[in-house]
This record gives structure tokens, sequence and C-alpha cells, in this order.
């Protein structure tokens, strides 16, 4: 990471900004060329400290199909943006934000029991409150495990107003 000073390693701000961000991005492969979906999401770490995203959507589609082939995922999110002047001079104008990235590795979920526990999950990040699933809801949607690695995370405070390098 190039800005040391903007890096994030504290574990319980990664997990703040992990459940303030409403949306992520998911970067995939198709055929050679970047495609780049918005998604809601819900996240857990796993015992073992791994991070794991829950995304859903529609059984069908480029999205789908791109995920089948099994090629290279990468996750981007963001919160906290908030343009900070630069007064008179263009150049010193400048963006708040924290965020969190990495590569990632997305499955298919096609048990039932782990679709609603992924949609469980998506559904307490989105709204803060807990929901039961039924099967049958689970059983209409794709439901996309999403295992992280690499993460890292960067954060600029509004306050300060330091100019970018």
């Amino acid at each position: 990471m190039r800005r040391k000073d903007r890096e994030v390693t504290d574990h319980n701000r990664i997990d703040e900004i992990l459940a303030t961000a409403k949306v992520l991005h998911l970067g995939l492969v198709d055929e050679g060329r970047p495609y780049v979906v918005p998604l809601h999401y819900g996240y857990e770490w796993e015992d073992d400290g791994k991070l794991v995203l829950w995304c859903h959507g529609a059984r069908a589609g480029r999205k789908i199909d791109v995920i089948k082939t099994g090629g290279p995922a990468f996750v981007e999110l963001e919160c906290d943006v908030e343009d900070i002047s630069g007064g008179e001079v263009a150049c010193d104008y400048g963006s708040a934000y924290a965020s969190v990235m990495g590569d990632a590795h997305v499955h298919l979920v096609e048990d039932v029991a782990e679709k609603v526990h992924g949609l469980e999950v998506l559904m307490r990040t989105q709204t803060g409150r807990s929901f039961t699933i039924p099967e049958a809801r689970a059983k209409a949607v794709a439901v996309l495990r999403i295992e992280m690695e690499n993460i890292s995370a960067k954060s600029r405070p509004k306050m300060g107003g330091d100019r970018p390098a």
C-alpha cells in the first residue's frame, strides 16, 4: 500500500467499515474483459478469521454465467465518502472515505440450509434486524458465498484535510 498513513489494520475499524457500507462491487473477468456488479451484501467473520460475504440475485444471467467459469474475482466496498474542499485551487480538492477490498473466491451456494444462513446474514447486515428466511424463498434466488483473501483497508477521514499526494 502506497499511503501507509491511510492503511487500516485494526480489526474493529475494518468491521466498522463492513457494517457501514451497504453495497459492494464484485469484479469478475468475462471472456478476458472486466465486469463489475454492485450488490447488497452481508458479512461474517468465521472462527478461523476468514471474512465471508454473502450476496443474492437472480438464478440466471451474465453474473451467474461468469461465476460458473471459476475465474478470478475482486471485491471493493466503501463508506464515509465526502468531498474535501480545496477552496479556489482545483487540485487541492479530495475525498474522505473508508474502504475494504481484496481478492475473492465466489461460490454459488446449492445447499438450502447454507442459502438460508447466507440470506439471514445479509438481512442482519443490511437492516440491523434478525429475520427467519423460509426455505422456499432461499430456493428462489441464487446465493453467493464470497471468501475474501489479501484484504486491505484504507481510511481518509474528513478532518485534517491533508492533500492527496
